[in-house]
């Protein structure tokens, strides 16, 4: 089971953060910098998997990463994982993104927080893998894409609940509303 997905960039600084273990946040923070000591001093031509770190579990754990350019893609996991495996659905993670911000960068992690959770949300869930097939992810995220253009995009549903309310033809506000056994009183309003 995947534990924990971490990306941070050259420097140590987390680009995307997600645990599937609940640890608090102070020991989320140490476990971050542990792992980024620990990946970021390797060599770029040794093995790509180590033990994890003493702070998220020592033996019992692996940690596989990736380093793509200024990001290190570090998935931590537990034995039950295969190793080349989670390296392969790094590799897919980082093509299904590559696909969807056209050659991704580490901007595009910072300012596009939502779409890089929704699109690692297609590919783990609660520490399992769902999709490794990277264009079924793809459609999943252009399908939601497509939803939110045509919903008009969460910003833009206090305006349109005001414009639909303006444009009601009532010939006039109702004064009494009578349902049932119930009467309510409309008090006066003054039109928008």
């Amino acid at each position: 089971m995947i534990k924990a997905i971490l990306i941070f960039n050259n420097h140590g600084k987390p680009r995307l953060i997600r645990f599937y273990q609940y640890f608090a946040e102070d020991m989320q923070q140490q476990i971050i910098r542990e792992t980024f000591h620990l990946v970021s001093k390797r060599d770029d031509n040794v093995c790509n998997f180590l033990e994890g770190g003493s702070l998220i579990g020592g033996s019992d754990y692996k940690l596989i990463y990736r380093h793509y350019a200024t990001l290190y893609f570090v998935f931590c996991v537990d034995s039950s994982e295969s190793e080349l495996g989670i390296l392969d659905l790094i590799q897919v993670f980082v093509e299904t993104l590559d696909k969807c911000f056209e050659n991704v960068c580490e901007l595009d992690l910072i300012f596009h927080m939502d779409k890089v959770h929704c699109i690692l949300q297609e590919v783990v869930m609660g520490g399992m893998v769902l999709e490794t097939n990277m264009n079924e992810i793809v459609a999943q995220v252009e399908m939601q894409n497509r939803m939110e253009k045509s919903e008009g995009g969460l910003s833009a549903a206090p305006a349109r609940a005001v414009s639909a309310v303006k444009n009601m033809n009532l010939p006039e506000m109702p004064r009494n509303i009578n349902i049932g056994d119930i009467n309510i009183k409309v008090p006066s309003l003054s039109p928008f």
